[in-house]
């Protein structure tokens, strides 16, 4: 049972401190984050087995994580309002071509980094961005004006 315990405990710590760190994916990494990562990890196992490399307390960690993976995503399905706690929301970075530089700011996000990734999408300026916006998994989606022939951004229909 300590064992269970103890994995329930760490795997909620964990989870808060995914949830602190920000929405970086893993390919968004620094060098560092990811050794910091790995070591995570294999402090956790420490922390949850005392060096107990049996197999049943294996079942017991593994079963303890997946029970309470399901259960996350389970409240996220039937639970619509507790998905911002338990999973976060969609944040605006980029409105009509303006940053939101209180959003950035709270999602610990530069502007070099907002357009080192508009770049890779094509977006060569931020007025070419109608709307860009921060995704639950780390990454942007981007929404570019269009543009009419002469390469003048195309004005909305009023109606």
């Amino acid at each position: 049972m300590e064992i269970v315990i103890r994995a329930l405990v760490l795997f909620l710590f964990l989870w808060g401190i995914t949830r602190l760190v920000g929405r970086s994916t893993v390919g968004e990494l620094s060098t560092f984050q990811l050794v910091l990562f790995v070591a995570m990890g294999d402090l956790v196992q420490q922390g949850i087995t005392q060096d107990d490399v049996s197999v049943t307390t294996a079942v017991l960690t593994i079963g303890v994580f997946a029970i309470l993976t399901l259960g996350l995503a389970t409240i996220n399905a039937r639970y619509p309002r507790m998905r911002g706690i338990t999973h976060g929301v969609p944040v605006v970075i980029v409105k009509d071509g303006e940053p939101d530089m209180q959003n950035l700011k709270r999602e610990r996000l530069s502007l070099d980094d907002l357009l080192a990734a508009a770049r890779q999408e094509g977006i060569r300026r931020f007025s070419d961005i109608e709307l860009a916006v921060l995704e639950t998994n780390g990454r942007i989606s981007f929404f570019t004006r269009t543009r009419t022939q002469d390469g003048a951004p195309e004005e909305p229909d009023p109606a």
